[in-house]
């Protein structure tokens, strides 16, 4: 690393200088360098963070709002730190949405809290320049050192279509680097850049942007767009031949629907058919804790603690990771291949019908993974009715948290056969159970619509970027599906392990008096609570553990299969049940209570993160008990005409 006495003229200094001034005298800092990637959704832009900062790296909000916020940290080899932000994306500096007006406040220096970057590291998809190059010019302006990475160079090259980097460089005044940010070598000329960057010694301050360009302005720099492309990119004449030919079958309004449903319906298939054996490691794994901790511990209330709270509480949890993360993968790779965009266009016009457009796709299918990122991406509808409606609706969508609830039930109550010789039935009743989340969520909508009434019902028109096809890449499923994992442990170990622990204790104390009749939990603090809240249960077929369970469920809906594990282990007369709940509910539950369960969970919004989520989001608490109250409602009404209508099928 320069020494600060080592001050010079370098050639790298002059990133940004686009106006022609002289050279700046720069000189190194022990402050860590901050970088900050800007560049449009769907420009590579987060897998080139991910590239560049590795498990380094932290995500929070922005305060106030709920933007994420990625910042990392990358070391070059010459061991210089620096602090890489990686943007919302953005269209225009000329902010229409949140997540917008947060990129323009970072950097024009207008937001409380972040230093103006150092350097903005404007990141372009080779592949759709006349697109990229708009956020570009208008970064320019703004004065800052800058640099322009050529993201996709790689899919260019298939494409046929031939990029000149010296021209473009030369034509913005700014260096401009080859990257490929889903290859590990792909960054390596910018790595190199942000080595040989120097600050100046006076930091720039960004020019003051001043009122919304007009009309004229914005046609100016579109000329500005095309002069570029015209001058510095060849492309043959149909680049995107192969992406329309399999457009007309995907987004054909009949195949295209058919499609997407047999894609749907294979992917709750796998949940259950490969998910199997891993399913069963775990479980040997869990039952093996459990018994060591039996046979090496004398019983007392710390092995209670273990085996019936903590083993039997959190191993009921644990068991349903490889379901989740087989769902994970999926949508994952459904978004890397650049067909979610095409999903929402091709459900446009269903969700038209009900008062949506189809920009409330991606935030209701991101909803099936958690709904606490599904109801931030609303972010991105401009119109508030429409926000408004898809935040109410968003948690009707199967989150993954419901899993495992969904797994145990179908696994104990739903028999393993073949049906039409290719489908299996767990499956087909998982997929059911999807499809009733979302038709729900329509027909809510469409009341909504109705009590809109005439203009303000018509949802805003649907025009959004369609992104090239390319096959998912390898490294950034893996590190998605990763995250995933760690995201689901953490909670195994915080909040669910925290709750069973609770539970145990609630559940334990105090202890039965002398000659009391009935298993000991009756007698407690936690039998006391589902006792009453049975009164309110029954008419749906729910017992008093079920109660039990439902408390503690909503800190997380997973917390309610570790909580009866942590109920029935406490209630049982032996040492044999703690980890083997699904037989247990077999036996014990008639099949119209388990149906009933599976119904109240479709609605039932038994997440404090949602709730609080739609709070921030909607700037107060009246719409969070809206839909509190909404979707317990609707999931007592379902689950009691689901349990009688199984009574009076024989279910029983």
């Amino acid at each position: 690393m320069n020494r600060p006495q080592d001050a010079a003229v370098d050639p790298a200094a002059s990133v940004g200088n686009a106006t022609g001034s002289a050279p700046r005298v720069v000189t190194s800092s022990t402050r860590p360098l901050r970088v900050a990637l800007l560049g449009n959704p769907n420009c590579g832009k987060t897998a080139l963070f991910n590239l560049l900062t590795g498990s380094r790296q932290k995500v929070a909000n922005y305060a106030g709002v709920t933007v994420e916020r990625k910042e990392g940290r990358l070391q070059s080899p010459s061991g210089r730190e620096v602090v890489v932000l990686d943007l919302p994306g953005a269209y225009s500096l000329n902010a229409l949405s949140l997540d917008e007006e947060i990129t323009r406040d970072i950097v024009t220096g207008r937001r409380a809290g972040e230093p103006v970057p150092d350097l903005l590291v404007c990141v372009v998809d080779a592949t759709k320049l006349r697109l990229n190059l708009r956020l570009v010019l208008e970064a320019r302006r703004l004065g800052l050192p800058m640099l322009l990475a050529l993201n996709m160079t790689d899919m260019a090259r298939r494409l046929g279509i031939r990029v000149d980097a010296d021209r473009l460089a030369a034509e913005l005044g700014v260096p401009v680097l080859p990257t490929v940010g889903v290859r590990g070598d792909g960054a390596g000329a910018l790595v190199a850049a942000l080595e040989r960057f120097r600050r100046p010694l006076i930091g720039r301050t960004p020019r003051a942007a001043g009122a919304p360009p007009g009309i004229e302005d914005v046609m100016l720099t579109q000329r500005e767009v095309q002069r570029l492309v015209a001058a510095c990119v060849q492309a043959p004449p149909q680049p995107l031949a192969r992406d329309d030919a399999i457009d007309r079958v995907l987004l054909h309004p009949l195949w295209g629907m058919l499609l997407l449903a047999a894609l749907l319906l294979l992917m709750f298939q796998a949940v259950f058919s490969w998910a199997q054996w891993p399913m069963e490691a775990i479980k040997s794994v869990v039952d093996g804790a459990a018994t060591l901790v039996r046979t090496h511990m004398a019983e007392g209330p710390l092995r209670s603690l273990l085996v019936d709270g903590v083993i039997a509480g959190v191993g009921s949890v644990l068991v349903f990771l490889p379901q989740i993360l087989i769902l994970f993968a999926f949508i994952l790779a459904l978004e890397d291949s650049g067909y979610l965009p095409r999903a929402a266009f091709l459900l446009d016009r269903v969700m038209g019908r009900v008062g949506l457009s189809g920009r409330s796709f991606i935030p209701l299918l991101s909803s099936f993974a958690c709904a606490v990122p599904g109801i931030m991406a609303t972010r991105t509808i401009t119109h508030w009715r429409d926000r408004l409606v898809t935040i109410l609706i968003a948690p009707l969508m199967t989150c993954s948290a419901r899993l495992p609830v969904y797994a145990l039930l179908i696994a104990a109550f739903i028999p393993q056969r073949r049906v039409a010789g290719l489908f299996n039935l767990q499956g087909l009743v998982l997929f059911a159970l999807y499809v009733a989340g979302i038709v729900s969520a329509l027909a809510i909508a469409w009341v909504y619509r109705l009590a809109a009434h005439g203009a303000q019902a018509r949802p805003t028109p649907l025009i959004m970027e369609l992104p090239a096809y390319r096959w998912p890449s390898l490294r950034q499923l893996a590190f998605g599906v990763w995250e995933r994992a760690r995201i689901f442990l953490q909670r195994v170990g915080g909040i669910i392990l925290a709750v069973m622990v609770l539970l145990w204790f609630l559940s334990s104390y105090p202890a039965p008096p002398p000659g009391a009749e009935g298993p000991a939990i009756l007698h407690s603090w936690a039998g006391q609570i589902g006792l009453a809240l049975q009164k309110l249960l029954a008419p749906v077929g729910f017992n008093w553990q079920m109660a039990i369970a439902l408390v503690p469920g909503m800190a997380a809906r997973e917390v309610a299969v570790g909580a009866l594990g942590t109920v029935y282990a406490l209630s049982a007369s032996g040492d044999d049940v703690a980890a083997q709940l699904q037989p247990l509910i077999a036996h014990g539950w008639s099949l119209a209570t388990a149906l009933a369960l599976l119904a109240w969970y479709v609605y039932a919004p038994q997440c404090v993160s949602t709730l609080v989520a739609v709070k921030r989001e909607t700037n107060g608490w009246r719409w969070p008990l809206v839909m509190l109250v909404q979707l317990f409602g609707l999931a007592w009404l379902a689950a009691f005409i689901t349990y009688r209508t199984a009574l009076a099928m024989g279910a029983g």
